[in-house]
């Protein structure tokens, strides 16, 4: 009986890392959110965007995080002190339990970012984190001033970045990672405040699943029709929309589901790309009227050579007449696939240079 009743102790020490441990709330008032997160009120806060992330400065030695997931499997980064390389990639449970995050630190000060890189369809509980005994939690740092906010598809959301040579490109929530795509590095390299706005698979008139982002766009929880972010809340200078990717693809996939509930048998014309575009445009206009709006697409095959989306874009754009809209293409990456990991640098790399050259803010 006795060796039951240890076996079951340490069962349970396990799960909930509880024993010995300093529990933190996740309202405590100095952990630091970033994204679009819904609060529960004396329960959790409950994490659905790509690249939401959670930060904590503390003083202490080890550190966990207290989670529960959904049913599709969502994936994290644990990032210690801003160390990228050796950024630990960590698994929510469907039970509630404590994940360990970092554990042999010097006895010194640290922060812990929680990173969201899976896609919105994936739902995680986040009930605080827990501390090594001993442990003391700091202020959080003062959150940059600069704010860029992302809506597009796979491509900003992270699908099959973490794809290897052989491996299933189909969208396997282990292979996202939105921390090393284009948009989380923009964000990173100005020191800017980030939201993504994400899924794979979306368009602007029609996607591969019912929903599309003009009906998606202003959710907190993306799969509630009745849950309304606050645009108040964040306020964005500077957004980027990469949409059309799936729209190249579906508006003429006759036989497709989706094509058939949004079109019946007729494919859309130009002027009805162009005006769908136009009106998804003004809606973040209308939520977001100094911001600076980049209106880029690529780098998968509606950039390809003879694609008539980008020229879309640019009418649509030229359509709107408005100072701070601006247009700007991915070169087309020509490789099976998402774009890897160094294939999100380019973009990356090619999306600072436009703003650097273009947009002071």
């Amino acid at each position: 009986m006795l060796k039951n009743y240890l076996i079951s102790l340490l069962l349970f020490v396990t799960l909930t890392g509880c024993y010995g441990n300093i529990p933190v709330p996740f309202s405590q008032k100095n952990i630091s959110y970033r994204g679009r997160v819904e609060f529960l009120k004396g329960q959790c806060a409950r994490i659905y965007w790509p690249g939401t992330s959670v930060t904590i400065n503390f003083k202490g030695t080890g550190i966990k995080a207290v989670l529960k997931n959904g049913k599709e499997d969502a994936y994290f980064y644990s990032i210690v002190d801003g160390n990228e390389q050796g950024a630990k990639k960590i698994k929510a449970d469907t039970i509630k339990s404590a994940i360990e995050l970092a554990s042999g630190l010097n006895n010194s000060r640290h922060t812990v970012q929680l990173f969201k890189l899976s896609n919105n369809t994936s739902t995680t509980n986040f009930y605080g984190f827990e501390l090594a005994d001993g442990s003391t939690v700091l202020n959080a740092d003062p959150l940059p001033k600069r704010k860029i906010e992302f809506y597009g598809n796979s491509i900003t959301a992270g699908h099959g970045v973490d794809v290897q040579p052989g491996q299933d490109d189909s969208g396997s929530p282990e292979y996202f990672n939105n921390y090393l795509t284009y948009a989380a590095r923009t964000a990173r390299h100005f020191h800017a405040q980030y939201s993504c706005i994400a899924r794979s698979g979306i368009g602007v008139l029609v996607s591969w699943f019912p929903i599309i982002m003009p009906e998606m766009y202003d959710r907190l929880n993306p799969a509630d029709p009745a849950s309304k972010w606050n645009f108040s809340k964040y306020t964005p200078d500077v957004v980027v929309i990469n949409l059309f990717q799936n729209d190249a693809w579906l508006t003429t996939n006759y036989q497709y589901e989706q094509f058939k509930a949004r079109f019946g048998t007729t494919p859309p014309d130009e002027p009805t790309i162009i005006r769908a575009y136009q009106n998804f445009v003004k809606s973040i206009r209308t939520n977001y009227p100094n911001a600076s709006i980049i209106c880029v697409l690529g780098s998968m095959d509606a950039t390809k050579k003879g694609s008539p989306w980008p020229g879309y874009i640019e009418k649509a754009v030229k359509g709107l007449n408005d100072p701070k809209l601006y247009t700007h293409f991915f070169a087309y990456k020509d490789t099976p696939g998402h774009p890897k990991a160094a294939e999100q640098k380019v973009m990356a790399d090619d999306l600072i240079n436009f703003i650097d050259k273009n947009i002071n803010w």
